[in-house]
């Protein structure tokens, strides 16, 4: 199964989800304007202008262990989602990875005014814990949230993944990438909890 799959799911009351490989160049402009947003400070990318975006991304398309997807709710962006190998990642320096784990980064397209659903995110990471686990079939996801975003931590509990250990992912500094030190809350979502957490049966 490739790492990049075309995906389309219908949630009721919601729309039409889908989930494509991320084009660098022809959507650097939606993605720019999200990522330069104050709200999304945690996602390190405020001080990026857009060519910086697009070549950031341009340079993800390359790698066989990180991988970006445009999320449309009936065709409309709706959120950027960002996959990876946790074994290739720094956040292997923090846990013991298990065969089958995939790392996951979600980041949310600004609501429109007056366009705010109670229960969207919730739906979205519905559809993305079914395009990582069963689509890519993969059999547990961790994310790792800045300590600082209480909210996104929140959201993740709500969703079934089970709060880990605060670690301090180490600074990365090469010549194509920098990542600050990051303190994180790790969280994990196993495929059981998930598809058990979206039938009721637990």
């Amino acid at each position: 199964m490739p790492e990049t799959a075309r995906h389309e799911q219908h949630i009721p009351g919601y729309g039409t989800i889908a989930l494509r490989p991320l084009d660098p160049e022809t959507d650097a402009r939606v993605i720019h304007a999200w990522v330069s947003e104050e709200r999304a400070a945690f996602w390190g990318m405020t001080n990026l202008t857009e060519a910086q975006v697009a070549e950031t991304y341009a340079h993800m398309a390359t790698l066989d262990t990180h991988h970006a997807h445009l999320v449309t709710k009936d065709g409309e962006p709706a959120a950027l989602l960002q996959t990876y190998d946790p074994a290739a990642d720094r956040v292997s320096e923090c846990y013991e990875v298990r065969p089958g784990d995939i790392g996951v980064h979600l980041l949310l397209a600004p609501a429109a005014p007056g366009a705010h659903r109670p229960g969207w995110t919730s739906a979205l990471l519905t559809v993305v814990a079914h395009y990582v686990l069963r689509v890519l079939d993969r059999t547990r996801v961790v994310v790792d949230p800045d300590v600082r975003n209480t909210k996104a931590i929140t959201r993740f509990e709500r969703q079934g993944f089970a709060t880990g250990p605060e670690v301090v992912l180490p600074e990365i500094d090469l010549p194509d990438a920098y990542l600050p030190e990051k303190r994180a809350r790790l969280a994990f979502l196993t495929r059981e909890t998930a598809f058990a957490e979206a039938t009721g049966t637990v």
